[in-house]
């Protein structure tokens, strides 16, 4: 999320400023190995992976936001974004972390042993192989060719929600994880670095686990660009260096998303805003789908999360356009809120129990159809 929010950002600085915050960015070589690759398309299709990475947060937030243990090393949140070719839209596809995954066969850098062709959770990938193996096995699964791969961590995340003045969400429902520590009434609130990792950790709060976390995630990212957008932060070169150097110093990048592509990318989404973004999720055939010395993994319905890879691969929208609305002047937080005050009620997901409801409008609120919907929609009364 905070990759992508750089990204965006760097239309908003010079030449010689991007130069300079390219040194804070560490780079990984993720497609030199890679083989047998999907054919590349219309576009720009990005693999953001958020990385369980908790060694680079103090002592202190860990207590506070329930960070303890060893990290595992895994890919804690994997999506694909499609940038059209006409830089007019962002499509972004989660893919549940715990994905049934039939992992490539590839060489341990580390000993040289060759594993075959092996099934495990998509998110083992990283755990495996690191960003080359993450990147081959999605390519595998989707069929979709990845031009850049970004990764961030706790840390990053962090840092971006808090250099942005933190980020608006409405819940419709209280929130409560015991796990992260999350817990929210069901009103508005503006969440800081630290509540806004819990929140888009949190898997035990409405007994959607993974699924319903994604959509949280997207609603926050959603949300997120918002803030960006309407603060001003994207086009204020001062705020631009501010929000990139807080953020770049926890970010992994492929090679070649260097300065000049960082500030082509972002000159050409000057005018970018909420209603330029779409989200989608995977169509999931089965929740639990037991796999030997695996356990139970998220089996995708096939033909129909082909039929997203496809549109993505064919640089199609995912969801129908509704009317185009320009980026406008930066709005205030107070007018933001006050915008699109139909009431929504989120349907309830299995096993959970409904309890007091909110008013919510606006990107941070419930989507209004899954699995493709706009960031700009304003929530259906169901």
């Amino acid at each position: 999320m905070s990759a992508a929010v750089t990204v965006l950002m760097a239309g908003g600085a010079g030449h010689a400023m991007v130069s300079g915050l390219e040194n804070g960015i560490d780079q990984v070589d993720p497609f030199g190995s890679l083989d047998h690759r999907p054919a590349a398309g219309d576009g720009t299709n990005f693999l953001v992976a958020g990385v369980d990475r908790r060694e680079v947060i103090s002592p202190e937030e860990k207590a506070e936001y329930r960070l303890g243990g060893a990290p595992c090393n895994y890919a804690d949140t994997l999506m694909l974004v499609h940038l059209s070719d006409d830089h007019d839209r962002v499509s972004v596809v989660s893919l549940p972390r715990d994905s049934y995954a039939e992992i490539p066969a590839y060489t341990d850098p580390a000993t040289g042993t060759v594993r075959r062709t092996h099934p495990q959770k998509i998110n083992a990938a990283y755990a495996e192989g690191g960003p080359s193996l993450t990147a081959r096995t999605v390519e595998h699964m989707t069929g979709v060719h990845v031009d850049h791969y970004l990764e961030v961590d706790f840390a990053s995340f962090m840092r971006t929600v808090d250099v942005v003045g933190g980020v608006e969400v409405c819940t419709v429902r209280q929130l409560k994880d015991r796990y992260t520590g999350l817990d929210l009434a069901a009103r508005r609130h503006t969440l800081v670095g630290g509540e806004a990792l819990q929140y888009v950790r949190s898997r035990h709060v409405d007994g959607a686990d993974d699924l319903g976390r994604m959509q949280r995630q997207q609603r926050f990212l959603a949300a997120l660009i918002d803030e960006a957008t309407a603060s001003g932060v994207l086009l204020n070169p001062v705020k631009f260096a501010k929000v990139a150097s807080s953020v770049l110093g926890s970010v992994r990048a492929d090679r070649q998303l260097g300065s000049a592509e960082l500030l082509k990318l972002g000159k050409a989404m000057r005018g970018f805003s909420p209603a330029s973004s779409e989200f989608a999720s995977v169509h999931v055939g089965d929740v639990s789908y037991a796999v030997p010395g695996v356990g139970s993994t998220v089996r995708w319905n096939e033909a129909r999360a082909g039929k997203i890879f496809e549109t993505i691969r064919e640089d199609r929208p995912l969801a129908p356009r509704t009317g185009r609305a320009g980026p406008g002047p930066p709005r205030s937080r107070s007018t933001r809120r006050r915008s699109g005050s139909r009431s929504s009620t989120a349907p309830t997901a299995p096993g959970s129990t409904p309890g007091p409801t909110a008013r919510c409008a606006g990107p941070g609120s419930p989507p209004p159809a899954w699995p493709a919907t706009r960031a700009s929609a304003a929530p259906r009364t169901p």
